[in-house]
């Protein structure tokens, strides 16, 4: 048995490699698009009688969810800002506390005894001779304060 040689057909038949980067054509791609200019110049629109009543619709629609929110969510806001301002009042009540205790403070020190002799001693002051004092008389009579 001898072996037939293939024929010389089939040795020089070359198929095309496909390139694996490009991109299948699309559906359609081969069609062309014409651009048509249309002129509605003389279309007039009709008015839709319901349209202007479903606008009315939606804006009183509307109008009452915003009163109703506004019902609801008003009081609440209220309240919050109260306690905003409440405890900004407290606050600054502690703050003119503290103040209010410094200064009482401050005026204790500034009229101790102690503190008013020394100053006093440093102005060069004595304490009065007893004739060099002078006694009003308590009669509740307004001549002490006319005098001249």
């Amino acid at each position: 048995m001898s072996h037939a040689a293939p024929a010389p057909a089939e040795h020089t038949r070359i198929h095309a490699a496909r390139d694996p980067h490009l991109l299948r054509p699309l559906p359609g791609e081969d069609l062309g698009i014409e651009f048509k200019t249309i002129d509605n110049s003389r279309l007039v629109r009709q008015p839709d009688p319901q349209a202007r009543g479903a606008c009315w619709s939606a804006i009183g629609a509307t109008a009452l969810a915003v009163m109703l929110l506004t019902g609801v969510l008003g009081p609440r806001l209220a309240n919050t800002l109260a306690g905003y301002k409440l405890e900004a009042l407290r606050a600054e009540n502690r703050r003119l506390i503290d103040e209010r205790r410094t200064l009482d403070l401050q005026e204790a020190e500034l009229t101790s005894p102690q503190r008013l002799e020394q100053l006093a001693q440093h102005q060069n002051m004595v304490v009065p001779q007893s004739n060099q004092v002078v006694h009003l008389n308590g009669k509740g009579d307004a001549t002490v304060a006319m005098i001249h």
